[in-house]
């Protein structure tokens, strides 16, 4: 359900979204574009899996990257700023983490980092320690990312969720 109401608000306020994912792997741009209607909303995405993707294709800061890893707070807010711009999109939606089943760059396993840029530069982040199998954090992360898109837009318009 989140998805439509997510496509339904965009497409209201005439907005698109882009992703991009790395430890989701193409989970939320799946769900994004379930619904019908999508693409009147739904920009497209970028897979950067690999940290170098992250600094070449989105624009993520390499001194950033050499100093604090992928999986970091600002490193999510610097993926969703660049596929926003990279796609030419309202909304950029964006996550990093550690799926497992080792830790990545001292971080450990449930460490995730979601961020929306959307906006006058705006950034809202959310920042979560998930438990679970590597298939449970990665459904967790994806279901995360799009409740933190839909309040994003529903504080936007006047609305709150509960």
């Amino acid at each position: 359900m989140t998805a439509s109401e997510i496509l339904a608000a965009l497409v209201g306020r005439q907005a698109t979204v882009a992703v991009a994912e790395s430890l989701t792997g193409g989970l939320i741009g799946a769900a994004l574009t379930a619904p019908s209607g999508a693409s009147a909303a739904f920009a497209g995405g970028v897979i950067a899996y690999a940290t170098e993707l992250k600094e070449r294709l989105l624009g993520v800061p390499g001194d950033l990257l050499a100093r604090e890893g992928a999986v970091h707070p600002a490193v999510a807010a610097a993926m969703a700023a660049g596929v926003r711009a990279l796609a030419r999109a309202d909304y950029g939606l964006a996550v990093t983490g550690v799926a497992g089943p080792d830790p990545q760059d001292g971080r450990p396993v449930g460490t995730v980092h979601v961020a929306v840029a959307g906006p006058e530069n705006r950034v809202w982040h959310r920042d979560l320690l998930l438990n679970g199998s590597r298939e449970n954090i990665r459904a967790h992360t994806c279901q995360e990312a799009l409740d933190l898109l839909l309040g994003v837009l529903q504080v936007n318009s006047g609305e709150h969720s509960g």
